[in-house]
Order: C-alpha cells, then sequence, then structure tokens
C-alpha cells in the first residue's frame, strides 16, 4: 500500500511540476540563445566580426555567473514562486529589447543586463525540485526538465526561420522580429507563474492527503543530516570537493554554449543555402540532444549510477566533434555529427546535477548549487567568445571544434575522479 501511494504521489508530481517548468525553461533558453539564429542576418546587417558576436553572446553570462548566488539565496528567502515571476518579467522585457541594437556597445550591454535578469533562474529551479523529489528520482526529473534545453532548438529552429523570413514587415529586420515573438511568452507566463506554481510539498492541495504526507515525510527524511552532507553556505563555499564537482561542469558549458551560439553560422560556412533555411535544419541535432537527455538519465537513476555516464556523454560529445572535422564538409554529414556531440553534451546533465544535489542539504542547497551552476557558467562566457576568436584567427571552425572536444575529455577525466555520491539511503 506505501508504495502505491509513493507511486501515485511522484508519478502526480512529476505531471503537475515537469511539464510546466519545461515550458518556462524552454522560454528562458529561447531568449538565451535566439541570438545564434538571428546571427546570420544579425551580424550581416550590424557588420560584426565574429569575435564581435562572441563577446556578446558570452558576455550574458559573467553578468549571470556574478549574480546566481544572491539570486538563489533571495529565491530561498521570499519562495520560488514571487522570484522566478520577477526572474521572468525582466528577461522578458530584456530579450524584446535586442531590437535596439544597432552597434557592438549596445549589444554587449543589453546582453550583459540580459544575464543579469536571467541570474538565478536555472539554479531556483534545481533547488525547487530537490524539495520535490527524492534523490533516486532526481536524475531523470532534471533530465526531463532540461529536455528544454533541446526542445528550444528543436520548436525554436522552425519558429525562428518563419520569423526571419517577416524581414521587411512594418520597416523591420527579420531578426528584430525575432527577438520581439520570442520575448514576449516570459512576461505573458507571469501571472500563470504566480497562480500556478506550488511553494512546497505540505501545500499541493492536488494530492490526496495520504500522498501529500508520504511526500512530505520523505522529502524531510532525506533533509536528516548524515557525515557526508553539507548544511550550511559557509560549508558549502568552504569546501573544496564542491569547487572540485563544478569543473566537469565547466568543461561541459563550454562545449554546450560553444556549439549552441554557433550552430547556424557553422552549418552555413558548409553551404551556400538562404539564413532561414540553416535555421530550420539546426533542430536536428537538438532533437538529438533531447534524446540524450531522457536516455542517459533515465539510465544514471536506474543504475544510481553518476560519475561514468557523465564521463561517457563527455567521451561522444568529443566524438562528435572530431568527426565533424574529418567527414566530409557538407551540411548533411555536419548535421550528422554535430547530432552526436549534440547527444553526449547534453546527456551529461541528468546525472551530472545529482551529484551536487545530493552531497548538499539545507540552507547549502540554494547557495551551493548556484555557487557550482555560476563556476560551470563562466564557460558560458569562455565557450562563444573562444569559438569566436579561433574562428577569427583561423578563418574556420575546425581548431574550434577540435578544441571543444579536447576540453569534454579533460572535463570525463575530472568527473571521473569525483567521489561516487552515495546513494544507497535513497
Amino acid at each position: 500500500m506505501a508504495d502505491q501511494v509513493a507511486a501515485s504521489a511522484l508519478r502526480k508530481v512529476r505531471w503537475r511540476l515537469i511539464p510546466f517548468l519545461f515550458l518556462l525553461y524552454i522560454v528562458a533558453y529561447l531568449d538565451r540563445v535566439n541570438v545564434g539564429f538571428a546571427s546570420i542576418d544579425m551580424n550581416r546587417d550590424l557588420n560584426f566580426s565574429a569575435t564581435v558576436y562572441g563577446l556578446g553572446s558570452g558576455i550574458f553570462f559573467l553578468s549571470y555567473t556574478l549574480l546566481e548566488v544572491p539570486s538563489n539565496l533571495m529565491l530561498a528567502r521570499i519562495g520560488a514562486r514571487l522570484w522566478i515571476a520577477r526572474i521572468m518579467f525582466t528577461w522578458g522585457a530584456l530579450s524584446t529589447a535586442m531590437i535596439f541594437v544597432n552597434s557592438p556597445a549596445r549589444f554587449y550591454v543589453i546582453r550583459f543586463l540580459l544575464g543579469a535578469a536571467e541570474a538565478g533562474f536555472f539554479p531556483g529551479i534545481i533547488l525547487y525540485l530537490t524539495q520535490w523529489f527524492p534523490q533516486r528520482e532526481r536524475a531523470r526529473a532534471v533530465g526531463l526538465f532540461m529536455t528544454a534545453t533541446a526542445m528550444a532548438g528543436v520548436i525554436g529552429a522552425p519558429l525562428s526561420s518563419a520569423l526571419l523570413r517577416m524581414d521587411g514587415a512594418w520597416g523591420l529586420r527579420g531578426w528584430q522580429w525575432l527577438f520581439i515573438i520570442e520575448g514576449i511568452p516570459a512576461i505573458l507566463l507571469v501571472p500563470v507563474v504566480l497562480i500556478y506554481m506550488t511553494e512546497h510539498p505540505k501545500d499541493a492541495t492536488w494530492l490526496r492527503a495520504d500522498e501529500r504526507e508520504w511526500l512530505v515525510r520523505e522529502m524531510q527524511a532525506e533533509q536528516t543530516e548524515n557525515s557526508k552532507t553539507i548544511v550550511t553556505l559557509g560549508a558549502a563555499l568552504g569546501t573544496l570537493r564542491l569547487w572540485i564537482i563544478a569543473l566537469p561542469y565547466f568543461c561541459v558549458v563550454i562545449a554546450f554554449y560553444g556549439i549552441a551560439f554557433w550552430l547556424p553560422q557553422l552549418v552555413q560556412s558548409m553551404s551556400s543555402l538562404g539564413s532561414a533555411t540553416i535555421v530550420l535544419l539546426t533542430a536536428i541535432p537538438y532533437v538529438a540532444a533531447t534524446l540524450g537527455l531522457v536516455i542517459v538519465g533515465s539510465r544514471s537513476d536506474r543504475a544510481r549510477e553518476r560519475r561514468w555516464h557523465v564521463a561517457g556523454s563527455c567521451l561522444i560529445g568529443a566524438a562528435g566533434f572530431v568527426l565533424t572535422v574529418l567527414t566530409p564538409a557538407t551540411p548533411a554529414f555536419a548535421l550528422a555529427t554535430l547530432s552526436i556531440a549534440a547527444f553526449g553534451i547534453w546527456g551529461t546533465l541528468g546525472p551530472f546535477w545529482a551529484i551536487p544535489t545530493a552531497l548538499l542539504r539545507g540552507t547549502a542547497a540554494a547557495g551551493g548549487i548556484a555557487l557550482v551552476n555560476s563556476i560551470g557558467n563562466v564557460g558560458g562566457f569562455v565557450g562563444p567568445y573562444l569559438m569566436g576568436w579561433i574562428r577569427e584567427a583561423t578563418g574556420g571552425f575546425t581548431a574550434g571544434l577540435l578544441t571543444l572536444a579536447g576540453i569534454l575529455v579533460l572535463g570525463a577525466v575530472i568527473v571521473l575522479r569525483l567521489e561516487q555520491p552515495d546513494e544507497r539511503r535513497v
């Protein structure tokens, strides 16, 4: 009977929370990376070099990183519902403001402010999920949630392709319509967050009383301290192990955004297709990324193993980049090999985030999760800028792709040196 109650409660939690959070993250991630879809036409119209574009794309992560920890601590203080709503409103407004970009300086400023607006969203949702899902369910829950980063590409590519074809309507360029139409949903979803989002399991009136009581007991029991658990923010920040855990994520994020912001331009370099068609084709690697998140995350939960799932996915991603360099330079081969890379890179995310969330409890969870995400997302600045600098220096993408492959191999080596999180008690 207890098993039936547990299964029923978790099933309802999954169906209530994951699709909703999935939708929010699709909107957030699309507003973060749609500059990649706009890049071909925007760079041409504004005469942006590869270095200018790479710096502007990556500068988002400087402010994002600086404000991650304070933002997540604020979320822990005032509650996820209000803070997530605030984040969404400000990032939606700033995303639409991208239509006013007409110089490198304005590009840098708006991207920097957008990063500040969105800071805390992702680690806030990860913290929120730790309050609803036991550790044994967490890699799958995080993996399903993070499929939004891949689905944003699957949905965003054809949507952006269609918006680019609005070029000239009402005197606006197609890339400006892209920023307007894709920025507005974040603002429209604010009242939905305030009404729909349930703060804690004890508030879940949509669960039966016995399901709610089981979930509250389960999550309280998991918060019990043990010898390997970090429970205060001070202890988290002073723990070398936590900083080391962030290093493989740093490597993954360099590759993640190194390719996300440059994918349309990489495919364009191998074809004479129009920008709208190229953007549409970039949905293909994101389909593979979705599969990687779901398959690897589910397998990691079943095996209750994290390190080898992260490392193996890193190596698959590295192999995809190397194959992109070695195979003929055609859009078909590039999309196939980059799909392998995307499967591996996105496949790391579910099992990786099960590692720090198994280590952190109490007030350490808010700051510690944000700290790991902050260190990792410095790679969001490094990746796009590195790719732009290497492309300008070498005249192509080959050296950049091989560099990303090497960084993923390094991430695999580091994660295998980590201690496997103890999940026997869950």
